[in-house]
């Protein structure tokens, strides 16, 4: 597939509700940290970046994952006590809101950051909310 059968979209993610003073962070494809943020007083992080979408839909880009061996940890922060990540399915994202993104909105999808026992979410989040913005 060629990249002029790909559009580009923007995308953010917030974590509202993170738990404050742990490290969060986008991953590369080679497992890099990338836009380490922490929440010091239980402020919304957000991490924006851009992805190719081709019809399927198939999503590429640097921070778009498939399921293998390497997984990143500890947002690069190897004095945390947790080492764990959580995952954000983009796969189930309405053709339309991709559609309409690709012509210059912004995907936003907003997950809880705090599991129920207080520690960080983790594992495969459902969004709270996933509009264009």
């Amino acid at each position: 597939m060629t990249r002029a059968d790909q559009s580009e979209i923007r995308m953010r993610i917030v974590i509202d509700e993170p738990v404050i003073g742990v490290a969060h962070s986008l991953q590369s494809k080679d497992g890099r940290p990338l836009d380490a943020q922490c929440s010091e007083g239980g402020e919304p992080l957000a991490f924006h970046f851009a992805t190719r979408v081709a019809p399927g839909p198939k999503f590429f880009g640097d921070e778009v994952r498939r399921e293998g061996p390497e997984r990143g940890q500890m947002a690069g922060d190897p004095a945390s006590p947790w080492t764990r990540r959580m995952k954000i399915d983009i796969h189930d994202i309405a053709g339309d809101m991709l559609d309409r993104a690709a012509r210059g909105g912004v995907i936003e999808t907003r997950v809880h950051g705090t599991a129920k026992d207080g520690t960080p979410a983790c594992a495969t989040l459902k969004p709270t909310s996933r509009l264009i913005v």
